[in-house]
């Protein structure tokens, strides 16, 4: 929002949230339907028909933008502005598609004004000629005098400082505008379109072709890395007037009062207001190289479209927990079995985000598997033979740690990242299953006051050390499973105190009002529970919530401080600036300098973790968190 807001801020349909689509349905529909029963094929509109295709196309362009910029910027190779984007720049930006909603009403509207606006050719040469003569001499003209004007200080405070609240910029920061600028925009662009249609030049190809360069060149100029290849400017000098970089127009957003031009620079060099630090940001951000951290997270993908929430994702998705799938999800499976068909094909990590947290810098790599391949038998070898390459690839890189998230750490699997750390003994990287601060995150979960617990679920080595710790506490750790009990006694038998041993208990009442749950708790276990009961999950993922008179608390998890920079999606199901012990556990790691592996059935020392992990700032989640329902 701008600082002063001024008139024709919000859109529209604004109120509609997002039923605004439904705008467009009758417009749709109608040209569908008039062109599928028409017998005569002379007789079809096809430039009204391709109007909607058109826009998706949009859509799926500038996703493509997103997804390559994020995903180049995590790598950090040819990066122009090192700041932190947040959350509020995402939620600020999350109405991009509102200027292709907006275009797609004008152009319905375009054919019922213009009769000629049916049954366009493909191509007119003559129309694309005096497009492109437009552009540059009108358009871009007219552009660079009308951006100026909007950075005297009263259109600024109240219309353009909203787009000048992103300092990092992203593709989609193009159209991040209010409503008023948006119309002074499509006023400028479309003067070369109703140029040939009032001289009857008109095409699809400049219809199309003129909206793909603006979409085009919008992303580039806001994707914060540099891709033009400096060779160019080399083979062809005068480029250099005609088509600004990444870096050209990043400077825009850092200096303001510099390179106020569309596309084009030469307005700026004609009338001076060109930057002249242009070629040295352009040539540094050429040569830097890939980022090499310091920390790594190994997760993986947990459904096909599992991919949409994460970073590289969709934005609006990304920043919100994930909860359930989406209704519109379902329209995209075309696009959901193409990425899966991809993950198979590609078969290697990949990085999905990276931040940054005092001097150290933080990715997250993704195994391109989904969790229910981690169940199959015959996806062993192969998502273990990943996991490994991922190990040896952060090795040679030089990272410090790297921490197993989700089920990249699952027992049957490689025994808590054990199986790699004894086949290569000489591993200078520090493997971290984060198991002692997942402990000391459900140990310090648990209401003070807390007398008898009751522990239930598929028995891993966190239930064990809950399960200890608890009773060496005196609090009493019930089990409603004769198989469980046997075993949880079983691993207390070289505990000496009688006290300890006492605390164990074997109870099918049910009445303990705090359940500490692993894999496997069933809908007829929880129908159980009393009414009020906190259900507090020991496991990577959280318990399915069949109680709606119970609390079901977050899986291991704690609050991240504000210094850690660059966080703007959310971690599977948590909350915003919510971090996975697991993955937290390596970050700690690494700030504390510690040299060695935590990994395998072993746990190291619960309460030196904790105490490191609170040292930094990371604080646990609140007890009233405990109503989430995931």
């Amino acid at each position: 929002m701008a600082s002063k807001p001024g008139i024709l801020t919000d859109w529209p349909w604004k109120p509609l949230g997002k039923l605004k689509y439904l705008i467009l349905a009758p417009w749709a529909i109608r040209s569908t339907y008039m062109y599928v029963t028409k017998e005569d094929p002379r007789e079809r509109d096809l430039s009204t028909f391709l109007i909607f295709p058109f826009l998706l196309s949009r859509m799926l362009h500038n996703q493509i933008w997103i997804s390559l910029s994020r995903y180049r910027l995590a790598k950090g190779k040819n990066r122009i502005v090192d700041k932190s984007l947040e959350f509020d720049q995402v939620d600020r930006e999350r109405n991009w598609d509102d200027q292709i909603l907006f275009n797609g009403i004008l152009f319905y509207l375009a054919t019922h004004i213009f009769p000629n606006c049916t049954n366009v050719p493909i191509w007119r040469t003559d129309g694309v000629i005096i497009t492109i003569l437009l552009h540059v001499g009108a358009v871009e003209f007219l552009y660079y005098w009308l951006h100026r004007a909007l950075h005297h200080r009263y259109l600024y405070s109240r219309y353009h400082s909203h787009h000048h609240s992103s300092i990092v910029t992203e593709p989609i920061t193009s159209v991040a505008h209010p409503f008023a600028e948006h119309v002074a925009y499509f006023l400028l662009f479309a003067i070369p379109l109703l140029t040939s249609v009032l001289t009857d030049t008109r095409s699809i190809a400049v219809l199309i072709g003129y909206i793909v360069y603006i979409d085009f060149m919008n992303n580039l100029g806001h994707c914060n890395f540099e891709l033009i290849p400096k060779w160019l400017f080399y083979v062809f000098p005068p480029l250099k007037y005609l088509i600004y970089t990444p870096s050209f127009h990043s400077l825009h957003h850092t200096q303001f009062r510099t390179n106020y031009c569309l596309f084009m620079p030469m307005y700026d060099y004609i009338y001076g207001t060109a930057d002249e630090s242009s070629e040295y940001l352009y040539e540094m951000s050429l040569k830097r190289k890939e980022e090499i951290p310091n920390v790594v997270y190994l997760t993986h993908m947990t459904t096909p479209e599992s991919i949409y929430h994460m970073q590289i994702g969709f934005p609006a998705l990304a920043s919100r927990p994930h909860s359930s799938s989406k209704w519109y999800l379902w329209f995209m499976w075309p696009l959901t079995a193409w990425s899966t068909l991809l993950a198979g094909i590609y078969g290697r990590t990949f990085v999905v985000e990276s931040h940054r947290f005092h001097k150290l810098t933080l990715q997250t790599w993704a195994i391109p598997k989904y969790k229910i391949q981690y169940f199959l038998q015959w996806q062993k070898s192969s998502i273990n033979n990943l996991i490994e390459k991922a190990i040896l690839d952060a090795e040679e890189k030089g990272v410090k740690v790297l921490s197993l998230g989700l089920l990249n750490q699952k027992e049957e699997l490689n025994a808590y990242g054990e199986v790699y750390v004894k086949r290569h003994p000489e591993l200078k990287v520090n493997v971290v299953d984060g198991s002692s601060l997942a402990v000391g995150v459900v140990l310090n979960s648990i209401p003070i006051g807390t007398t008898q617990v009751l522990l239930t679920g598929n028995l891993t080595k966190f239930a064990y050390a809950i399960a200890l710790a608890l009773c060496q506490k005196g609090i009493q750790v019930a089990s409603s499973k004769d198989d469980e009990y046997k075993k949880l006694k079983k691993s207390l038998i070289n505990i000496s105190s009688s006290t300890t041993k006492n605390c164990l208990v074997l109870s099918k009442s049910y009445s303990q009002k705090i359940w500490l749950v692993g894999d496997g708790v069933s809908k007829e276990e929880q129908v159980k529970a009393p009414k009020g009961t906190i259900f507090i999950p020991f496991t990577q993922f959280p318990p399915h919530p069949f109680r709606k008179d119970c609390f079901y608390h977050y899986t291991p998890a704690m609050h991240t401080p504000t210094s850690l920079e660059n966080l703007h999606s959310c971690e599977n199901w948590l909350p915003r600036r919510v971090m996975s012990a697991w993955r937290i556990a390596g970050i700690v790691h690494g700030l504390e300098g510690w040299s060695e592996h935590e990994c395998g059935f072993h746990i190291a020392n619960i309460h030196k973790v904790w105490e490191a992990t609170l040292r930094h700032g990371f604080q646990p989640l609140p007890i009233t968190s405990a109503h989430h329902k995931f």
